[in-house]
């Protein structure tokens, strides 16, 4: 593992930038940027214009060290380069970004008020492949849609599983039980899912290291001992589906939790803006949210 990064992840500000849109959530995310579906005719097409709307946002100025600590890609991105240099190599060598690689194969279906993870049939190998790319961490996601003690239990369970083989294999796992800002008893799904989080917590060696990536909460600081426990690298927050100026407004109350956004890190940007435009729009973006960040 790259120290300098380790060093960097553990102590310095900023956030955690999410550009790891995957097959069924790229179309919405291309159409939020100005493209519709009609402008690709196959998913390598689909792929191409995200690659270079991620290459663009990541070759914007602002997307810097000086506010962002770490990126999070798909795998489809790890695998493609930005100016004949691998996408993870771009980040860190180029722009002092640390990558991390969302290695989830999407949902199952909502059973028990939550939604598991999918097999990842091909762990193995894509943590294989990770490392030799050069990547420090992976993210993983679940969502939680009501406070059903059994449903959260076993979330919690399926991904410290796979964050123990993560971190086996010698990276860093970005643990995302994602609860749904639309679930009516939020605020009591939260309370179970952290219960659980600490137990879990204290099944860890004493030498591992986790990153939570969680949902703002209805309580503020409700996950603030979290980000004191030393198996604990950081705690991150999701803007799931909140706007912008929400996610950042929720964000500024949660002491020692900073963002990782990913449709509010992205909103605003259009296809058709100019360079001075577009990048206009990312320094605002990345800038609101650094301050919600480190407030």
């Amino acid at each position: 593992m790259n120290k300098q990064q380790f060093d960097r992840m553990s102590n310095d500000l900023g956030f955690i930038a999410a550009l790891d849109q995957s097959g069924g959530s790229t179309p919405k995310a291309l159409l939020a940027y100005g493209v519709s579906e009609d402008a690709y005719q196959n998913e390598d097409e689909m792929f191409n214009l995200v690659h270079e709307m991620r290459t663009r946002i990541i070759k914007s100025p602002s997307f810097n060290s000086d506010y962002i600590l770490g990126a999070i890609l798909f795998e489809n991105t790890m695998d493609r380069q930005i100016d004949g240099i691998d996408t993870a190599d771009y980040l860190w060598q180029q722009k002092g970004i640390i990558p991390f690689l969302k290695i989830d194969k999407g949902l199952a279906d909502k059973q028990n008020g939550v939604q598991m993870m999918k097999d990842i049939d091909t762990l193995d190998n894509l943590l294989h492949r990770a490392n030799g790319k050069h990547i420090f961490g992976t993210k993983m996601r679940s969502v939680i849609h009501e406070a059903n003690h059994e449903g959260i239990k076993a979330v919690v369970k399926q991904q410290f599983d796979i964050a123990r083989k993560v971190i086996d294999a010698g990276l860093i796992p970005i643990i995302e039980p994602e609860v749904n800002i639309h679930a009516k008893d939020k605020k009591e799904a939260e309370r179970l899912l952290k219960e659980e989080l600490d137990i879990a917590l204290n099944d860890l060696k004493l030498i591992d290291r986790v990153i939570f990536k969680l949902t703002l909460p209805e309580q503020d600081n409700l996950y603030e001992d979290l980000t004191d426990h030393p198996s604990v690298m950081r705690v991150v927050a999701l803007s799931g589906g909140y706007s912008r100026d929400v996610a950042n407004e929720k964000l500024s109350r949660n002491t020692n939790v900073v963002a990782s956004f990913s449709r509010a890190l992205s909103e605003g940007l259009h296809v058709a803006q100019s360079d001075d435009e577009f990048n206009s729009t990312m320094k605002e973006s990345v800038t609101s949210i650094y301050k919600a960040s480190i407030a």
